[in-house]
């Protein structure tokens, strides 16, 4: 594998400064805690700030850290005393941390604090690109750094960039309250793959980018006009074996024994957290006080290990949920305690790991109820050290880590009776049962470990990146354009055929509003002046706003899928044999769906109904035209009319009839030298079928087709054209005689 670069706002390593003299610590936190593990099985190098201040003029200062550092395989990002206060302790904590954790009311929409996130970010990319190498595999992490992902692919615009988010992704309702949605979305949607823990953050940010930025998403693929997007669900896991080997070391098993004595025959319940208004400690204090208050005989007979690790105590809410957390715990402790007993043991400080898997080992219950959190990998490893198969783990729903560990007592922590009954479940939990959940838990855990993890993910990662690369073989570009553009300049007889909305012009929320502009007329115009072309219009449109829009020009029209053709200053023709007298059958369906869906509206032309949706709100659109397809598909499973899904639109016609026959009439007419033919849905997809091999079928978007090729936009089709004209132009072209408009034409064509 290429060289993995990590990029996230710690380092696993912390640098700290006495005596003159540098010193190095692992830091804390899920991040560099997991990822710290593995990062150097790999040929890595980590990007991060290293827990320090420099100033700009400590310069030689700078170069002694990245030398010492660089042994660590770590890269830093030097980050100011401003920087920390508005990006990290600002943006980051005080806008983006509460309302990804569902805490609105707590978010502060500070545009100073924004401008130094983005700068921030930009720092991030400038150090990136000090390192990086051609062949890099990126992987950014988390929320403090959700720019960086477009900043660099607009400055690697072929680097393989992976992006995880560990902490929740909020639900659109409550994203959407964020001011710099769009750009957060955009910055993140530079990765080639996003990955979240669960399905439901996936869903979320899904739902997030189609109805802010409109892009559609597929299979968890999101379409975003220029490239294709993956995410996918990678729950993190631990490093199981480091826990479960430490808990039968010498130093742990003397901890247990210690804190066996301390407490005796009581039992003992764990609570272990950073301390943060999302993990709701006042709460399960709450709990535990109502517990020991209505249940006495609990009294004496159960502790509750209360260890909150020390976060951001420079930050006021922070501060004051400390003191809360205080007052309950000395409130307990004077209500309740005695000589002998102490209800509530309070540690406000980091854990060594030693001490840290004695408790997980020594605990009876592991207490875990957060409000909101993206995983919360102390649940994991309390199982983890679990080896003898004992102990019960109480876990809130609002875990993501709920969505792996089902055989846990799974809670709402805002219920504060469900969390006493849990405690008191747990308690009196035979160990035949205790052992049974754990073991299953534990053989999950163990096949889904970090190493795992990181694998699956970097696999995907690389998937997405050759499908990109597959892909982009078939985007026109300069090379392939300038082909087009010679054999267009060098041929005698040329065929366009060019579907009009979402090809020559861009959608529009109601269709009589897609008027073709003077930019689109002009290159219609001057295609059909240059001889030797023969230039067609193909769409769904009705006849009559195509002869509106285009009458006077020497082009041919197609309309409604090929329910009418017309020759360049010809007459109207349409197939034989057709009927509307289904409509009467299907209309009332569709005046159903369209009253039960604000937005959409009917419309009708000669031969065909078109429901359409793109005004609509965009999840609910799509699960309506669901249901109206599959409705229809049963009504109309007598009838000789088929149901049709474009872009944005279900429209229901005659089944003989498609824009591929339609075409037809003039493919037939004899070997043209030069074939071009551009659509962007799926009812182009008949027509790019009947076109020979040699053609030049090119589909606009990035969805896969039958088309040879792709243009990103639709704002690429009419510079395309503009090119062809040019050259046209400049070069000298032969011109055949023309067969006459009819000789064209097959026998299902009469005139009107």
């Amino acid at each position: 594998m290429n060289r993995l670069l990590i990029v996230s706002n710690r380092l696993p390593i912390s640098v700290t400064r006495k005596n003159g003299d540098f010193r190095l610590q692992r830091s804390v936190g899920g991040l560099a805690t997991g990822v710290g593990s593995f990062y150097k099985s790999y040929e890595s190098l980590w990007i991060g700030w290293p827990g320090m201040n420099v100033q700009r003029k400590q310069d030689e200062e700078k170069d002694r850290i990245v030398d010492t550092l660089k042994r660590e395989r770590c890269h830093p990002v030097f980050l100011s005393p401003y920087d920390i206060k508005h990006y990290y302790d600002g943006f980051c904590n005080n806008t983006l941390w509460p309302l990804f954790h569902y805490f609105n009311l707590f978010a502060d929409y500070d545009p100073k604090t924004w401008t130094v996130y983005q700068r921030v970010n930009e720092k991030f990319c400038d150090a990136v690109m000090e390192v990086a190498r051609p062949d890099d595999v990126i992987w950014v992490h988390d929320y403090h750094l959700m720019l960086l992902p477009q900043m660099l692919r607009e400055r690697l615009p072929d680097a393989e960039i992976g992006y995880f988010h560990h902490i929740p992704f909020p639900s659109f309702e409550v994203f959407r309250g964020l001011p710099w949605r769009r750009e957060i979305l955009a910055g993140l949607l530079g990765a080639d793959l996003i990955g979240f823990h669960t399905y439901g953050y996936v869903r979320h940010f899904l739902s997030s980018v189609r109805r802010i930025l409109g892009h559609e998403h597929s299979f968890g693929e999101v379409r975003t006009g220029t490239r294709v997007v993956r995410t996918d669900l990678f729950p993190m896991g631990i490093d199981y074996h480091r826990f479960a080997d430490s808990a039968g070391s010498t130093p742990v098993q003397k901890e247990i024994a210690g804190i066996r004595h301390k407490y005796g025959r009581r039992k003992i319940i764990l609570s272990f957290d950073r301390l943060d208004y999302t993990k709701g400690i006042p709460l399960r204090l709450e709990a535990f006080d109502t517990l020991l208050e209505k249940k006495p005989e609990y009294q004496g007979k159960v502790s509750l290990v209360l260890v909150a690790v020390p976060s951001r105590a420079s930050v006021g809410r922070y501060q004051a949920l400390k003191k809360r957390i205080d007052e309950l715990v000395g409130r307990i402790n004077g209500k309740y305690g005695t000589t002998d007993w102490v209800p509530v043991r309070y540690f406000y400080n980091f854990l060594p790991f030693e001490t840290l898997v004695a408790f997980y080992s020594a605990a009876d219950v592991a207490l875990v109820t957060p409000l909101r959190d993206g995983m919360n990998l102390m649940a994991k490893e309390y199982v983890a050290t679990r080896t003898d198969g004992t102990g019960v783990l109480i876990l809130s729903e609002m875990a993501g880590a709920a969505e792996e560990l089902g055989e846990a007592i799974i809670v709402n922590p805002n219920d504060q009776d469900a969390v006493i009954e849990a405690i008191e479940a747990a308690l009196a939990m035979p160990e035949k049962e205790q052992v049974e959940r754990n073991r299953t838990m534990q053989r999950r855990l163990m096949r889904y470990d970090i190493e795992r993890w990181v694998g699956d993910f970097l696999t995907r990662l690389g998937d997405a990146r050759a499908i990109r690369v597959e892909r982009s073989e078939q985007i026109v570009t300069p090379a392939i354009r300038d082909r087009l553009v010679a054999d267009y300049t060098a041929a005698a007889d040329r065929l366009l055929l060019l579907d009009y909305d979402g090809t020559l012009v861009p959608f529009a929320a109601k269709p009589q509003k897609a008027v073709p502009g003077d930019a689109t007329r002009e290159v219609l115009e001057a295609l059909s002046r240059v001889p030797g072309n023969e230039v067609v219009v193909i769409s769904g449109r009705d006849r009559y706003t195509l002869d509106a829009w285009f009458r006077g020009m020497e082009i041919g029209l197609i309309a409604e899928h090929g329910v009418w053709t017309k020759e360049r200053s010809g007459e109207w023709r349409m197939h034989e044999g057709l009927s509307s007298d289904w409509k009467g059958e299907i209309y009332p369906l569709l005046e159903l769906y369209t009253d039960r869906t604000p937005g959409a509206f009917i419309e009708e032309k000669d031969y065909s109904l078109v429901w359409h949706y793109r005004r609509t709100e965009p999840i609910l659109g799509a699960q309506r035209a669901k249901d109206l397809k599959d409705d229809l598909l049963h009504l109309t499973s007598n009838l000789n009319v088929g149901v049709m899904e474009g872009n944005k639109v279900i429209e229901i016609k005659n089944t003989v009839v498609d824009k591929g026959r339609a075409a037809l009439n003039w493919l037939s007419r004899h070997a043209w030298d030069f074939i071009l033919a551009i659509g962007d849905d799926r009812t182009d997809e008949d027509l790019f079928a009947v076109v020979p091999p040699d053609a030049y079928s090119i589909k606009v978007g990035l969805a896969p087709s039958k088309a040879h090729f792709n243009l990103v936009a639709q704002r690429d089709v009419l510079p395309l054209l503009r090119r062809c004209i040019e050259s046209g132009r400049e070069g000298v072209t032969g011109k055949k005689e023309k067969p006459g408009r009819e000789e064209g034409l097959i026998g299902s064509i009469a005139p009107v």
